[in-house]
């Protein structure tokens, strides 16, 4: 005997109304429990209802799988209504990763040989959802049959279906490919346009078919020549537009054709002007038609009168008010950029007026474009608006902006002086959302211009006078005050206003950077190695002053092991650029970081010297002997790149070495993306520092130098290996290898 259960229509009123979705669980079991009751009597008069309530659970995220054999047997029924369900069950409950599909091909291939359209149409409909490949296999002949069929509702549906088999199984190209020429005489639109999404699947499958179907390219002119001089027809027009969908695919299918094909291009010149400069631009459906009549000029070999016609509608379509059709002609001019530069050029500033756009992704498209236009006699103007634009942009988009700026004005500075006052602005501006190499790009163009180095050492100063929180340019001003302070003390300089500095105000400046709570271990260790280098340009008495801010670091600083870390780190990479007695006397100051907190020791005491002046830093006596001298090693050598190594061992920490990779470039091309990596054995303690960067110029410019930091506690034979990776001469190399004959001394 059925169990009872209820009507599809009593069931979705009960589902909703429930309360909470326990309620909501109990009615669908409960109804789920009388379903598959009913499916096991076999009652084959209401099998078709109780699928139909099965499909609404379904629908609704519950579990159905048990209806999957019921929908075969519905399938498989003589009744049309039941062949409905089942057909609905199988597309929903059925997928070729289950082989239960494969049991549906016979029912399918019995319906399709019917002559009822009706049953016909379900089963072209189900294949193109759930056929496998096997099933298409063997259905295609069925379906090739169905596409000549005098009936239009089972021929557009053939055609979809011939759609999802070429997907499916590619090599099916060669059964479709005759059918589809006399297809193109359709008048009907659905059918039409069925065909030419089938074509389209063919030709970019198929080489042989994209060559077959470039003859009917002035066929397809005439088609779309109709559609677009054709009057109004409430059928077919959508907004004023003459059926846009079909004259959108057309469009497509013509991009393909006409890629790369001189004869077929010159075909469709005429009929892209005639679309582009006739259609409507006041709707929505006249504006989808213009972006793929652009999209097609850009791809085809087209006439450059007509290229230039399509920048001028994306140009038109930047003065729209709708945010989309904006953003799309953001995108289309950063494609044709590259291609029609003069073309898009002629746009610029409307482009740069959608720099200021509310929406993120306009204002980030426009950034790009933007930077796109960017060339040798605009880059003033284009660097300008930049930079307004990068002091009001949100956050998300400064670092882009400023890279792009950087990136910019090192490919078209006009003078090293506009180069380097364009960097200072963005530094000045952007902070730290600028490149991580831009300290070490900038520090390397100025140490290049000589003639500029009273000028950029007077510029850094007054900027780092004005502020110290922007921490990139803090460095590069810290950096060349070390390096050209006493250009800065001599006052002259005809680039710039006349300045006068003091010592004191030099070193007060330094003094303010140290003490700051904004300031990063880097920044300190700058304004450490600043501070050394004055002290072999300033006088007596300022020389001794200079002592006085070492401890600076320990009293504004931090107390953790980190810091005290980096402390080490910067004064013993001071040490290494200094001479070989300046060296030993520098290491010295390491003492004062000696203790478990990480807090200084009181400097040692300053005694007058002969003279009456305050001892040199660099005469202070030592308060350990001097490290024993370790010679340098070169440990790789490839093509003009050489990797040398250099270490220090300071005295106050007899189980840490300090370790200098140095990579000197003297080929003839810059090594990119340089990256060293270091291993050791596990009884080791091993940190690596972050290298000056990741370009070694050529012809031995400046080299790229890494500090790494062994801590051997043991005091075992020290076991070095490297990785080096790196692009040269347009190759990506990755060398591993260990280093071998170190000296005693790192280990002993």
């Amino acid at each position: 005997m059925v169990v009872p259960s209820l009507k599809l229509q009593d069931l979705i009123e009960e589902i909703r109304g429930a309360k909470t979705q326990a309620q909501e669980r109990e009615v669908i079991q409960k109804e789920c429990a009388h379903i598959r009751a009913s499916f096991r009597d076999g009652d084959p008069l209401h099998r078709h209802r109780q699928l139909a309530k099965l499909l609404y659970v379904h629908m609704l995220g519950y579990p159905a799988h048990f209806g999957q054999m019921e929908c075969l047997k519905l399938i498989a029924s003589p009744r049309f209504t039941d062949k409905r369900v089942g057909y609905l069950g199988a597309m929903l409950l059925l997928d070729e990763r289950q082989d239960a599909h494969l049991l549906i091909t016979n029912s399918i291939k019995n319906d399709l040989s019917q002559g009822i359209q009706a049953v016909q149409g379900l089963a072209l409909c189900t294949l193109s959802t759930v056929g496998s490949a096997e099933m298409c296999r063997d259905l295609a002949t069925e379906v090739e049959k169905l596409l000549l069929q005098p009936s239009s509702y089972v021929r557009k549906k053939a055609v979809l279906t011939a759609v999802h088999m070429i997907r499916k199984v590619p090599e099916l190209s060669n059964i479709f490919l005759p059918p589809c020429a006399q297809l193109l005489h359709e008048r009907h639109h659905g059918i039409l346009l069925g065909t030419i999404t089938l074509i389209m699947e063919l030709c970019e499958r198929s080489p042989a078919a994209l060559k077959h179907f470039r003859k009917v390219v002035p066929q397809l002119v005439q088609i779309l020549r109709t559609l677009v001089t054709t009057g109004y027809s409430v059928e077919h027009s959508v907004s004023g537009v003459s059926d846009p969908f079909l004259q959108v695919q057309i469009l497509r299918l013509l991009r393909i054709l006409g890629q790369n094909h001189e004869e077929s291009s010159e075909t469709m010149n005429d009929l892209l002007a005639q679309v582009a400069t006739n259609t409507d631009t006041s709707r929505n459906a006249g504006n989808a038609v213009l972006f793929e009549t652009v999209l097609t000029i850009m791809d085809i070999r087209a006439a450059a009168g007509l290229r230039v016609l399509a920048v001028n509608i994306l140009g038109r379509f930047l003065l729209n008010n709708d945010r989309n059709i904006r953003y799309v002609a953001l995108t289309s001019l950063l494609r044709m950029v590259q291609s029609d530069h003069s073309a898009v050029q002629r746009h610029r500033p409307t482009v740069v007026e959608c720099l200021r756009e509310p929406d993120a992704s306009l204002s980030r498209r426009a950034l790009e474009l933007s930077l796109a236009l960017v060339n040798s006699s605009n880059v003033r103007a284009m660097t300008q608006e930049l930079q307004s634009f990068l002091e009001s942009c949100p956050p998300d988009l400064r670092a882009d902006c400023a890279s792009g700026i950087l990136l910019a004005a090192e490919r078209f500075a006009p003078t090293k002086q506009w180069h380097i006052d364009t960097i200072l602005r963005v530094l000045t501006t952007a902070g730290t959302h600028v490149r991580d190499d831009a300290v070490a790009n900038l520090t390397q163009l100025i140490g290049g211009a000589q003639e500029l180095h009273a000028y950029s050492v007077r510029r850094l100063y007054s900027a780092l006078a004005d502020d110290i929180s922007q921490q990139p340019l803090v460095q590069v001003a810290a950096w060349c005050i070390g390096e050209y302070g006493d250009l800065l003390l001599e006052g002259g300089c005809e680039e710039t206003e006349p300045l006068q500095v003091e010592e004191e105000k030099v070193l007060a400046l330094l003094e303010k950077v140290l003490q700051s709570h904004m300031s990063l271990p880097a920044t300190r260790g700058y304004a450490l190695t600043a501070l050394m280098k004055l002290s072999t340009r300033l006088r007596g008495d300022n020389k001794a002053a200079i002592l006085e801010k070492m401890p600076l670091v320990e009293r504004g600083g931090t107390q953790d092991e980190e810091a005290k870390e980096s402390k080490e780190a910067q004064l013993s990479e001071a040490a290494l650029v200094a001479t070989e007695p300046q060296a030993s006397k520098l290491l010295d100051l390491l003492d004062l970081l000696d203790g478990t907190s990480g807090a200084a020791q009181p400097p040692p005491a300053l005694e007058p010297s002969p003279g009456g002046t305050l001892v040199h830093l660099l005469d202070l006596p030592c308060a350990s002997p001097a490290p024993a001298s370790i010679p340098n090693l070169r440990v790789f050598e490839r093509e003009g790149l050489q990797l040398n190594l250099s270490f220090v061992r300071p005295p106050g920490t007899p189980a840490l070495l300090l370790i200098t990779v140095t990579a000197i470039n003297t080929s003839g091309a810059d090594v990119t993306h340089f990256v060293c990596q270091a291993a050791v054995p596990k009884s080791f303690q091993l940190q690596l520092q972050a290298p000056s960067g990741d370009t070694v110029p050529a012809q031995g410019g400046l080299p790229v130098t890494q500090l790494l930091r062994i801590l051997n506690p043991n005091k075992a034979p020290l076991r070095l290996k490297l990785r080096l990776t790196y692009n040269h001469f347009g190759q990506s190399v990755q060398e591993i290898f260990e280093v071998n004959n170190l000296p005693v001394e790192t280990w002993q």
